[in-house]
């Protein structure tokens, strides 16, 4: 008796998998991805340095207490208007492929950080943050194209810290140029007068240098960057043409066009099929070639019996999407999101908090105080997180996955997250000769743990999906759940800050967050495991195919 198309397709995708475990990682196309990925770390890490006294220039109140709370509402604008829009944009990118709904981010992060860097006042910058947050929707996005690219499970733990690797680059060049940039007539008197458009916006510079970053981005996205999506890659891309044309022009791209077996094994395809006729002139790297080219495979998937293809994964009731791992790994990286951007935005207001004129302190809970550190040294110690992230992606991340599993790494992480919030409030009472010495422990704990656990559950998300054809819906509303906790946490954390400066409380927020960290174990510890995931897959296929007779 034959099987019913359900199970052919499955067991089509189980040869295809094994296929994927012989293909070379996409090295070509993960460094084009890279170069988009990094436009954002810098819009978004540069405002940090002098957002404190952004808001301070704005004269919104006399209260220093109350500047946290604005700052955090500016941080919170762009993604609460990120989480109004990443389903639609992890929708979208399932129906019209990764790769225009990425270059409209980009574009959308330039148009932002040009207008935040004209705003006078805090309406205009919550609009531009706003503005921001609503057309990019490239966090989803961006792992959907990440597990395309990457179909052998073996290259997992390296591709998804190259992205973490990427933010970290970005996120030592954002705060420097911010830092270094923001109000240039009066660290520049030399350079920039007084009375010029620089001195009318003193933060326009750091955001002209983030936009231009961007128009770089789409430039590199439209000429090198592959489509991913399996039902949109065969199509023809001109902006790739004109790219691999401008690369044949150079030495390197003629050298690499000599003939080879499997050069000529992909130009008789490229006769062969009607869709594949535009030829790529000349420069080849292992993502073009037979094994890894995302046009061939998708003309080799069209020799497999069409019922394979009649099932259109995209479309599955949500049921079928969201199961149950699905959905706790979604809930757990919101849950991280929430507490790790936390961190991120009142970190800085804290070091930028001036030391408080209170003095009854009653430990070991009532103190209020702050570090008082200029943004010039806010910017360096926020470009020097960013420098041991990027040592500790490359030389210890990916091993530590490997060794331990996702799950089990995530699991550790998420049950310890919620002490390093208990500690960091503490920095004030520390000697001042000890006070930078605990500032970076305190970070390199945090960067420690937070470069682990995001690469973790990306894995997690990406193998408990049911379809790669559905990763983007996926993603999508794992971004917008991730965008809603990184709304509040600002906002949240920002309220806090000041009610903990008002009453003697600083570290009021920094304890609520532990708590919230403590929620992230719980709902770690309930995720499953991936052969307990493999075995449930075994038994439904074996579920829907009938009795043999």
């Amino acid at each position: 008796m034959a099987r019913n198309p359900a199970s052919r397709s499955r067991g089509h995708g189980m040869a295809d998998a094994g296929k994927a475990n012989d293909t070379p990682f996409p090295t070509r196309q993960m460094l084009v991805l890279a170069i988009c990925r990094i436009c954002e770390p810098i819009a978004f890490m540069g405002i940090f340095p002098y957002i404190y006294f952004m808001v301070q220039d704005f004269h919104m109140t006399d209260d220093k207490s109350k500047i946290s709370f604005y700052a955090g509402m500016i941080t919170s604008a762009f993604t609460f208007a990120e989480f109004s829009t990443g389903v639609l944009w992890g929708r979208l990118s399932d129906r019209i492929g990764r790769k225009p709904v990425l270059l409209t981010g980009l574009m959308g992060t330039a148009i932002s950080v040009l207008v935040f860097g004209f705003s006078q006042n805090l309406y205009v910058a919550l609009a531009a943050r706003a503005i921001g947050g609503l057309l990019n929707g490239n966090m989803g996005v961006l792992q959907s194209t990440v597990a395309e690219l990457v179909t052998n499970k073996e290259h997992q733990p390296r591709a998804y810290t190259i992205m973490p690797v990427v933010w970290c680059v970005g996120s030592i060049v954002g705060p420097m140029i911010g830092g270094a940039l923001a109000k240039p007539c009066e660290t520049y008197p030399s350079v920039f007068e007084h009375g010029t458009v620089w001195d009318r916006y003193p933060y326009l510079l750091p955001n002209l240098f983030s936009a231009v970053v961007c128009v770089v981005g789409v430039v590199n996205g439209i000429l090198f960057l592959e489509e991913t999506h399996s039902a949109k890659k065969q199509y023809r891309d001109r902006g790739l043409e004109v790219g691999n044309w401008i690369l044949s022009k150079f030495t390197f791209g003629r050298a690499a066009a000599d003939t080879t077996p499997d050069q000529l094994k992909y130009d008789e395809w490229s006769e062969a099929r009607p869709l594949l006729e535009e030829q790529l002139p000349g420069y080849r790297t292992t993502d073009n070639s037979p094994e890894n080219s995302p046009r061939l495979l998708t003309a080799q998937s069209a020799e497999e019996p069409q019922e394979s293809l009649d099932l259109d994964d995209t479309y599955q009731p949500t049921s079928k999407i969201f199961t149950r791992p699905v959905v706790l790994n979604v809930v757990a990286f919101g849950i991280l999101a929430f507490h790790t951007m936390t961190f991120d935005s009142l970190f800085p207001v804290f070091l930028s908090t001036p030391h408080s004129e209170r003095h009854d302190m009653a430990l070991p809970f009532k103190f209020a105080d702050g570090l008082a550190l200029p943004q010039q040294t806010i910017g360096v110690i926020l470009s020097a997180q960013g420098i041991y992230s990027l040592l500790i992606n490359m030389a210890v991340v990916p091993w530590a996955i490997k060794r331990f599993g996702p799950l089990h790494l995530f699991r550790f992480l998420a049950a310890t997250y919620f002490l390093l919030y208990l500690v960091t409030p503490y920095i004030v009472l520390l000697p001042d000769t000890l006070r930078m010495v605990g500032i970076y422990v305190i970070l390199i704990w945090k960067c420690t743990f937070s470069n682990m656990a995001y690469p973790s559950n990306a894995i997690l998300t990406a193998n408990s999906a049911p379809s790669q054809h559905v990763l983007g819906s996926i993603n999508g509303v794992a971004a917008s759940t991730a965008s809603l906790c990184r709304g509040f946490g600002p906002l949240v954390s920002g309220m806090l800050y000041a009610i903990g400066l008002q009453t003697g409380y600083s570290g009021l927020a920094w304890w609520c967050s532990a708590l919230v960290a403590v929620g992230g174990a719980v709902v770690a510890s309930r995720i499953p495991e991936q052969r307990v995931l493999n075995e449930k897959s075994r038994q439904d296929v074996e579920a829907q195919e009938p009795a043999q007779p």
